[in-house]
């Protein structure tokens, strides 16, 4: 059984704002591995409306959040943070299955 993707309090924040902003009320944020970035993979973000049959639904804080079946297995236990420090606002994933991380935080090695 997968180990559901954790969205802190913060984070879960955020998107409410961001999709409060855009205009996109109802959507749901997706969450998803691709391929390329300077470590081999690459997270990634948007909002959708639909899900698909075969999706992970988890909420957090009063947001929905999706991930593929194949997004899931990189991203089983990952925890989603929101930080704003002195090297600026962004998303922050703590990926226990990432073997390398780039220096930006943005792609790994599985």
């Amino acid at each position: 059984m997968a180990t559901e993707v954790e969205l802190t309090p913060r984070a879960a924040q955020r998107v409410q704002q961001m999709m409060h902003e855009k205009g996109e009320k109802g959507c749901k944020l997706r969450v998803f591995i691709a391929g390329g970035g300077c470590s081999g993979f690459q997270y990634g973000f948007c909002f959708e409306e639909q899900t698909e049959e075969d999706d992970t639904v988890m909420s957090a804080d009063g947001v929905e959040v999706l991930v593929d079946p194949t997004s899931l297995a990189y991203l089983e236990g990952a925890s989603i943070d929101y930080v704003d420090d002195v090297a600026g606002s962004r998303f922050v994933i703590n990926n226990p299955n990432a073997k390398t991380t780039c220096g930006c935080g943005s792609s790994f090695s599985a």
